[in-house]
């Protein structure tokens, strides 16, 4: 089967194409390294892609309509896993645009590219940042998320309503993950695990918003993967007890389906750092602020529809994947 993976050169695109090579799949990768964060990160994540003669490599950008239809026609993909994105709840503040161009335009083409190539099944990244305004924890894909607090946020919930647009029109089989704070080894430098670590080694303060309140459902990449892969090959079906008189969200009469992928254990920022403290041998010295602009002050995920639907939970605790994540670094730079 070939599978179109966008986002290649990202941290859960690269983990998720890795997979799927491993298992045999044509795999057609793209992504235009953009300068969001070190290039060289990301060409270092292509490296372990590049190795595999069943990986195609493209270099462009999702949100060319032209270079997406070619795309589409010359390698025809039976499933698109979207996973490329203009990434960042805080950068959203300050480069708007970039957002509308990858999350909204970028989408608009893989969409056009799966309507008129008849794709078996379309997964793409949402987020927990839909969530917005709601302090209903933990968050289930039942509830309300029509109040984002960040433009970012506001583009993931774009994706949801134009992927179920498309499934209504068209009938194509679409599921959106709506992933909880993905952390581990090859991580992206902007989270709070690498710019911590970063920090603690060189000595220097540590940023900790909301005065240390925050607690956050960190998932595991491993874990991440694996739902992300399980559900790619369980194609969405309509939901046959759909009513309008009591709508669900994360279903419809269309293929279409909204999943949340998270450990389902939130975990207090002030204990995130301690464990990192303990891995890396050194005290941190915190700078404590207020919450920032755009920021979920508390993230944690219900997680039964995937454990119901997909047979699937993340397992992976804090204390294994930040050790991990730790080696990963201190090995990565040395």
């Amino acid at each position: 089967m070939t599978i179109l993976v966008t986002g290649t050169a990202g941290f859960i695109g690269c983990a998720a194409a890795l997979r799927l090579l491993e298992r045999g799949e044509q795999v057609v990768g793209i992504d235009n390294c953009n300068t969001y964060y070190e290039i060289t990160l990301k060409q270092a994540r292509l490296e372990r892609l590049r190795v595999f003669p069943n990986f195609t490599e493209v270099f462009a950008d999702i949100s060319n309509r032209e270079i997406m239809a070619a795309l589409f026609k010359q390698h025809q993909p039976q499933k698109v896993l979207h996973l490329a994105a203009q990434a960042g709840v805080r950068y959203s503040l300050q480069n708007p645009q970039a957002y509308i161009d990858s999350n909204i335009q970028g989408f608009m083409n893989i969409l056009e590219g799966c309507r008129h190539h008849s794709i078996e099944h379309l997964l793409y990244a949402s987020s927990s940042s839909v969530y917005g305004a709601n302090t209903q924890t933990p968050f289930s894909v039942h509830h309300n998320v029509d109040h984002p607090v960040s433009l970012y946020a506001a583009t993931k919930k774009a994706n949801e309503l134009m992927a179920h647009t498309y499934s209504h029109l068209y009938k194509i089989p679409t599921t959106g993950l709506r992933f909880f704070t993905v952390y581990g080894p090859w991580g992206r430098p902007d989270m709070s695990p690498f710019l911590f670590t970063q920090n603690i080694l060189a000595g220097k303060p540590i940023q900790v918003f909301n005065y240390g309140k925050h607690q956050r459902d960190f998932t595991y990449i491993d874990d991440i993967v694996e739902g992300v892969i399980r559900t790619l090959d369980k194609i969405a079906q309509s939901n046959p007890k759909w009513s309008s008189d009591a709508p669900d969200s994360a279903s419809s009469q269309a293929p279409y389906k909204i999943y949340n992928i998270g450990h389902n254990h939130p975990v207090e920022l002030m204990h995130f750092i301690s464990l990192l403290e303990k891995f890396l041998g050194k005290k941190a010295q915190c700078e404590f602020l207020p919450i920032q602009p755009g920021d979920v002050a508390n993230t944690y995920a219900n997680i039964d529809a995937l454990v119901n639907d997909i047979g699937y939970r993340p397992t992976t605790s804090i204390e294994a994947g930040l050790e991990k994540f730790v080696t990963w670094y201190c090995q990565y730079y040395g």
